[in-house]
């Protein structure tokens, strides 16, 4: 199912996708805040979307694709991971093009997708953010995220522990 907004179109990821995926997670200043550090080996982001299109057909994900309608440009990603159905609920997060941060994509394709999966059934979303990534804080407030937990050294990243912030949402 593709998802159209104002400006974006969300649609399904697919194995074809992986090239367009893979500067997103080649460039250290989109993953700086992410758990897992670049990676350079474009094979091996190959494999991470064929297994995630994987999770996919199997039920226990959901992986978007975010395209700028009018243009066609790759701005990023969403996903809904840990799909628990029997308590409807699951993990969202979701990565935006440096380039593209500060104009509002991510709120609407975040918007766009929690309204398509709370008329699914989904009741409830959990994110969580980096302590000190406040574009990311920013936008799940936005959206009506509460802060509902802190991890305290929950991700190792660059030689050292990380701290995160646990929000929670109900659809």
């Amino acid at each position: 199912m593709i998802v159209e907004t104002e400006r974006l179109t969300l649609a399904p990821l697919t194995v074809d996708d992986a090239p367009l995926i893979y500067p997103f997670l080649s460039d250290a200043e989109v993953m700086a805040n992410l758990d897992q550090e670049p990676i350079e080996d474009p094979d091996e982001v190959a494999g991470q979307v064929a297994a995630q299109v994987e999770e996919m057909a199997a039920g226990d994900a959901a992986y978007w694709t975010i395209r700028h309608t009018e243009s066609g440009a790759f701005l990023g990603y969403c996903e809904f991971i840990d799909l628990d159905k029997r308590q409807s609920r699951a993990e969202i997060r979701f990565v935006i093009d440096h380039k593209s941060w500060g104009q509002g994509f991510g709120s609407e394709a975040v918007n766009a997708l929690l309204a398509q999966a709370a008329g699914d059934g989904l009741k409830s979303v959990v994110a969580s953010s980096h302590v000190g990534d406040n574009r990311a804080e920013k936008l799940l407030k936005k959206l009506g995220f509460q802060a509902e937990g802190y991890l305290k050294g929950a991700v190792h990243r660059d030689g050292e522990r990380r701290d995160r912030r646990l929000y929670g949402l109900q659809l």
